[in-house]
């Protein structure tokens, strides 16, 4: 049985928390770290690598079910930052890890032979 999509593992809760160094909201670092859902779960948030992030105890209270971004605002804290990172960690946490048996494939530069006078490659407009 394949597990919930609400089930955010300890692994992956340390990878979380290893990626935003401190709390996600407000940056402390010398503080425990609670997890806090982005999206609360009492508006369909889900326990899971891209819906959870780690937030100092002053930040998740205050913040409780309050929608992020107005949160945010009100606080005055950086909420492009915050998006930004948020969008880049979930991405890359959501990746599985390399397979080291698996050989990557190759990149290779454009022959500038094949740039036409308005700087495209071809074949890519």
């Amino acid at each position: 049985m394949l597990a919930a999509d609400n089930d955010l593992t300890p692994v992956q809760w340390e990878r979380v928390r290893s990626a935003w160094g401190g709390c996600a909201y407000c940056g402390a670092t010398d503080t425990p770290l609670q997890r806090d859902c982005v999206q609360p779960i009492s508006v369909g948030g889900r326990y899971t690598v891209g819906n959870v992030v780690p937030a100092c105890r002053s930040c998740n209270t205050s913040k409780c079910n309050s929608e992020v971004t107005m949160w945010m605002r009100r606080k005055k804290l950086d909420e492009r930052l915050f998006l930004e990172r948020l969008s880049v960690i979930a991405r890359t946490l959501a990746d599985p890890a390399p397979d080291p048996t698996v050989a990557e494939p190759a990149i290779t530069e454009p022959d500038v032979s094949d740039i036409d006078t308005e700087g495209c490659v071809s074949g890519t407009t």
